[in-house]
Parts: structure tokens; C-alpha cells; sequence
């Protein structure tokens, strides 16, 4: 499982810091009319919010944490996941693998400065099944796989 994800210093309404839990501090934003930004101006918040990629994946892009306005993250975070695919076709052409299913989730957020729904991140979920050529290394695995059977048995289930 691959992905990205959102922080920013401040916390959401569900009281969970963007990209780790928190608690929420219900004095400084819930139903603060006055920290309400007008116009096309990015809020404080939104102006601290940044995306970073926790994938062990060296190619793709957020390695390092970046801004992106919340009129752009649907985007950059679609791209972003689209990356992760890319590499599991990549490695679906390679000798022995088979793409079986991949995915891509975007999870949403609203700001609770100024109430703008943003992109918060995303999740790619691959699946590639790996098949053995060689003889040898298909009997050494029948044959392991035949002293781990009944090892892992629940005697008191029923």
C-alpha cells in the first residue's frame, strides 16, 4: 500500500491532525465566523498544509514535503497515485509478474479555518502475483510447504 498524505499545524474538526491523531482545540476555529477568509485568498491553514509521500518508492514525486492549494490537490494527489500505478505496470512487465488489480482512494477533507474541501490525500492499493520458473526453487517451496501444514491448528476451536 502506497500513498500520500496531508499535514498542516492545525487540527481538523474530527480531531485528528492532518497525517497523525490529535485533539481538536474547539476554542480557535469551530464557528469562529471572524477566521473566515474571503475571496481567493488561501487560508493559514491551507497555506501550512503540506503532502508527503510515505511509499518506499524513490520515483515518484511529494518525497519532500510540498504545498498545493486545495484548488489543485484533486489533481496533484490523482497524479501523485497515478505514479504508483505506473510502477506496478512497470513491474507487470517484468519476467515472472502479473498486475492483478490495482487501485487508487483520494480521501477528502474540509478546512476548518475556512471551510474549503480539499484533497487530504490518497492510497494505491497493487497486487502482483510473482511466478516461479525454476524448477528448483518451485519443489524447495512444495517441499517447505509441506512441514508448515496443520503447524498453525486451533485445537480448542469449535
Amino acid at each position: 500500500m502506497t500513498g500520500i498524505s496531508a499535514y498542516a499545524g492545525e487540527y481538523d474538526r474530527y480531531g485528528y491532525m492532518q497525517g497523525g491523531l490529535g485533539k481538536i482545540d474547539d476554542t480557535q476555529t469551530a464557528g469562529n465566523q471572524n477566521s473566515r477568509v474571503k475571496g481567493s485568498e488561501e487560508c493559514q491553514t491551507c497555506k501550512n498544509r503540506k503532502y508527503v509521500d510515505g511509499s518506499n518508492e524513490a520515483d515518484v514525486s511529494f518525497k519532500t514535503p510540498t504545498h498545493i492549494s486545495p484548488r489543485n490537490s484533486a489533481a496533484m494527489v490523482m497524479s501523485h497515485e497515478q505514479m504508483h500505478v505506473s510502477n506496478a505496470r512497470q513491474e507487470d512487465g517484468k519476467e515472472n509478474a502479473e498486475l492483478v488489480s490495482s487501485s487508487v482512494r483520494l480521501k477528502t477533507a474540509v478546512c476548518p479555518e475556512c471551510g474549503t474541501t480539499y484533497v487530504a490525500g490518497g492510497v494505491t492499493n497493487t497486487t502482483i502475483k510473482y511466478t516461479e520458473s525454476n524448477p528448483y526453487e518451485k519443489n524447495r517451496k512444495l517441499l517447505e510447504g509441506s512441514f508448515l501444514k496443520g503447524q498453525y491448528i486451533d485445537a480448542y476451536a469449535g
